[in-house]
């Protein structure tokens, strides 16, 4: 392209050497002896390691170890196959019979003289069905049934066949001899063969080889499972794409069902957890004001915010119970799904749950009937409203003994009189009421 371009522009081209075969094969054989240079061992490898990787041909290693590499033999190339030193084996054109036949044809195939005849090997394939037979008393005696439908000489044509197409029903029905014994379709005669060979094994139970239990053949079922067969393989290719999008929208509706439980549980939880944080903001803002009302009032007696309501309020806000959710949805459903205790429960309360399970003595999973069920949630939220009642109890003892104990400070020479009723309910454990008795009784 370059000399191309130059006679085009007319500018002149240097001089370049004709190429001949002797300076070819020069320049070739010094570009060799310029790449085939001693190797330099690399800075910071021991000249002994260096030395294992080449030998002294300056060769690249093998990949794989060979008796030339280690010198142990003189390779695979040198070895050469002996043939003609030993004697070759006798062979004969012997005869051999197959065991499967009842012919008695006799066959021959090449054998080595030192074998010993064996049995034919492939005999082990031909073999064929034990068909069970039957006598004229027989079925006389177990196996008539109606002549219209069956006669003993349809049946002992329904016997050779099985026994010369070893229950092949598919090429037995399109053996039958239909202008002799009239038409039968493939299921008429499965019945018949399997009716009789659970007749035979009735006759003969008790003897040895006959206790497997037989086979009952249920020829209405065998009929709509081909007839449900024949309507699926019939069907278009609008049929097709028409139950496919039933299927895709059913898998469609049943995803959006999950979102929307999963983000009904989520709402439920943000809501307990407001309600929670609120009841927490209420009881400190209440605690700080009467602080300050204390603080500003220390010697005059005045009415002071009611933390019991606020412990009462927060009861009958968040805590009255346990609200178990109602399975109401599509799909199989175990009863004892009701029992499981609601996600939005926190861990205090279900610790206070499973103390008062073992304090009242309490089967903690009874059987799940749908009666055990509904009493068994009914005490399980009167425990946890227990529990929120005995705790809003504690503090209200709590801040009656603290209020006394100010008063005493702030009035020297005068006490505060408490009901020793209301003490005493604050050292009572509750026992369980007439109506948690009868649940856990039910339970």
């Amino acid at each position: 392209m370059t000399a191309d371009v130059r006679d085009i522009l007319d500018i002149e081209r240097p001089m370049t050497p004709e190429i001949s075969r002797e300076s070819f094969l020069v320049t070739k054989k010094r570009n060799f002896e310029r790449t085939k240079g001693p190797s330099k061992r690399p800075e910071g490898m021991h000249r002994e390691v260096f030395a294992l990787l080449y030998n002294d041909n300056k060769d690249a290693p093998p990949l794989l170890p060979t008796d030339t590499a280690l010198g142990i033999g003189s390779g695979y190339k040198q070895v050469k196959a002996r043939l003609g030193m030993k004697k070759v084996r006798k062979w004969e054109w012997a005869p051999f019979t197959n065991l499967a036949r009842t012919d008695g044809a006799v066959f021959h195939h090449w054998r080595r003289l030192s074998d010993e005849p064996k049995e034919y090997p492939f005999a082990k394939f031909n073999k064929h069905l034990q068909i069970p037979e039957y006598t004229l008393a027989e079925y006389n005696a177990h196996l008539q049934t109606n002549p219209q439908k069956w006669t003993k000489e349809q049946t002992d044509h329904l016997f050779d066949l099985a026994k010369r197409f070893d229950l092949r029903f598919i090429i037995m029905a399109d053996r039958w001899d239909r202008t002799q014994y009239g038409i039968k379709t493939v299921e008429d005669l499965k019945e018949r063969y399997y009716e009789i060979i659970g007749l035979l094994s009735k006759s003969k139970a008790g003897t040895a080889g006959n206790d497997k239990k037989p086979f009952v053949f249920d020829i209405e079922h065998e009929r709509r499972r081909k007839e449900q067969l024949k309507k699926l393989f019939e069907r278009t290719s609008q049929q097709v794409k028409e139950e496919q999008n039933l299927l895709n929208e059913l898998r469609k509706i049943e995803a959006r069902k999950k979102e929307r439980e999963r983000k009904t549980q989520d709402l439920q939880k943000l809501i307990s957890q407001a309600d929670q944080q609120g009841d927490a903001a209420a009881n400190a803002q209440s605690a700080r004001k009467y602080e300050k009302k204390l603080h500003k009032k220390k010697l005059h007696h005045t009415p002071r915010p009611s933390k019991v309501d606020s412990v009462v309020n927060a009861i009958e806000i968040g805590g009255s119970g346990i609200k178990f959710a109602d399975l109401r949805g599509s799909g199989v459903s175990l009863r004892s799904q009701k029992m499981k205790l609601p996600a939005n429960i926190g861990q205090r309360k279900v610790k206070a749950l499973e103390q008062a399970i073992q304090e009242f003595k309490v089967d903690p999973s009874p059987p799940p009937t749908e009666e055990i069920c509904n009493s068994f949630n009914d005490l399980r939220s009167d425990m946890v409203l227990l529990c929120e009642l005995r705790t809003a109890l504690s503090t209200c003892v709590y801040e009656l003994e603290s209020l006394k104990h100010q008063y005493e400070a702030a009035c020297p020479g005068k006490s505060l009189n408490i009901p020793a009723s209301l003490i005493q309910s604050s050292q009572f454990k509750a026992e369980p009421t007439e109506s948690n008795a009868a649940s856990s009784s039910t339970v």
